[in-house]
């Protein structure tokens, strides 16, 4: 359970997002990326002096108990889309949802997206390090209606617009999670499928499907008038290409490499061309050079083009390799400049072809980045919103799912799938 302290911190932290919403939109020349201060220092410190206002402020604004007298009581049986193999198409399925406890949301979920993590994971293509639990039922970047709310929700009401994205729970009292890094939990994180869930000892289920029960901190807040087909895909894809941007400082007239022109990589180009920063696309596709130019980058460039490869030697400041599988990665780690980085957010498998003495001579960097916390998460969601920044997507009904998979692996895809679940619930 969520002790007080920590449902004083969300609330606290509530009034800040909201508070540097309206300061983004009131800013609309801002081309930099958000500072994010300190905040749990500043919540902390806040809190003595915030307290009393504030818990009159949560009493009278939220319900203090759920709507609708026996939504979410129990543990009820929902429609799902997942796989029961990895050989096997995925179909739909009754899976149960967890009753509500008091600081829990019930989501009706209206739009999923598609990642390509879902299909690794449906197809059990990671089995070396993360092997799938059957049945499985993807989806980690969705948003929902909320149809009830725990008898301590103070987030959320009844009716309001929630997002989930990768993750659905951690400890909440380590390091990490103490400074909003809760994906890197050390007693580690609960995923949102496919990971274990103390909560009812199984395993988690994902976002396609037409209910789900997550901890209030675990839910985004979706600004009002956003497209929500094309926001969902931002909880997986534009936080997971936002965060390196966030971490190595990606400013105004920077050079960055976009490697891979996909769900996360088109992302990508459209939050660094929002930071004002000489984008460039590295992509093995020729019908994504025009793609490219037209979300904003400056140059795309062909991998297999070796006379760009060298032109392009020591000009950038930081690449941001998007692409699903391990690759050779030694030609982007020429076109490094001295110091800089190449963040891997795509590939989950042992890096290839890369000389160690060009690093060391370099001083250049290889690193990975996964995901973010909630409160960078929230930090995404407003800072799109501000500048009307979404997906480019291709809206789907659930029949379509494994059709969809097979022109993600084809890269028939422009560029991200979102599954239409509020389409099976208006057909009854």
């Amino acid at each position: 359970m969520i002790t007080s302290r920590r449902k004083l911190v969300l609330a606290l932290d509530h009034r800040i997002t909201q508070t540097r919403m309206n300061d983004q939109f009131n800013e609309p020349n801002v081309d930099h990326g958000p500072a994010m201060p300190d905040r749990r220092k500043f919540l902390v410190a806040g809190l003595g002096l915030a307290a009393a206002p504030l818990l009159t402020h949560v009493a009278t604004g939220a319900p203090s108990a759920e709507t609708g007298a026996t939504v979410g009581k129990n543990p009820v049986s929902v429609r799902a889309y997942g796989a029961t193999s990895a050989a096997t198409p995925l179909g739909a399925m009754q899976i149960e949802r967890r009753a509500m406890g008091a600081n829990d949301v019930l989501l009706d979920v209206l739009y999923c997206g598609i990642c390509h993590s879902d299909i690794h994971q449906a197809r059990d293509e990671w089995a070396t390090w993360n092997p799938t639990r059957y049945p499985c039922v993807p989806g980690h970047e969705f948003i929902g209606r909320v149809q009830a709310v725990g008898s301590a929700v103070t987030k959320f009401r009844v009716g309001d617009i929630g997002g989930v994205g990768c993750m659905v729970n951690s400890c909440g009292t380590c390091e990490n999670c103490l400074a909003d890094r809760e994906q890197n939990c050390l007693k580690e994180a609960t995923f949102t499928y496919n990971s274990p869930d103390p909560a009812t000892g199984g395993h988690t289920f994902g976002g396609y499907s037409d209910k789900i029960v997550v901890p209030e901190h675990f839910v985004i807040r979706i600004p009002p008038g956003v497209d929500l087909a094309a926001t969902a895909p931002l909880l997986c894809a534009g936080i997971t290409t936002f965060s390196p941007m966030q971490h190595w400082k990606l400013a105004r007239g920077q050079r960055v490499g976009v490697i891979g022109l996909g769900g996360l990589g088109h992302m990508a180009v459209k939050l660094a061309v929002a930071r004002k920063a000489d984008v460039t696309v590295f992509t093995t596709s020729p019908g994504k050079v025009a793609d490219a130019q037209r979300l904003g980058a400056r140059e795309a460039v062909l991998w297999s083009d070796a006379a760009a490869m060298k032109r392009l030697a020591n000009q950038f400041d930081l690449l941001i390799s998007t692409v699903p599988q391990a690759y050779p990665m030694q030609q982007f780690v020429n076109v490094l400049k001295l110091d800089a980085t190449l963040v891997n957010v795509g590939a989950m498998e042992q890096f290839q072809g890369v000389n160690g003495i060009d690093l060391v001579l370099g001083r250049k960097s290889l690193a990975g980045s996964m995901i973010g916390g909630i409160a960078e998460t929230q930090e995404v969601i407003d800072y799109c919103a501000a500048r009307n920044i979404k997906a480019e997507i291709e809206l789907i009904r659930p029949e379509e799912i494994n059709r969809a998979y097979e022109r993600v692996v084809s890269k028939d895809v422009r560029y991200r799938f979102v599954i239409d679940m509020a389409s099976t619930k208006a057909a009854g």
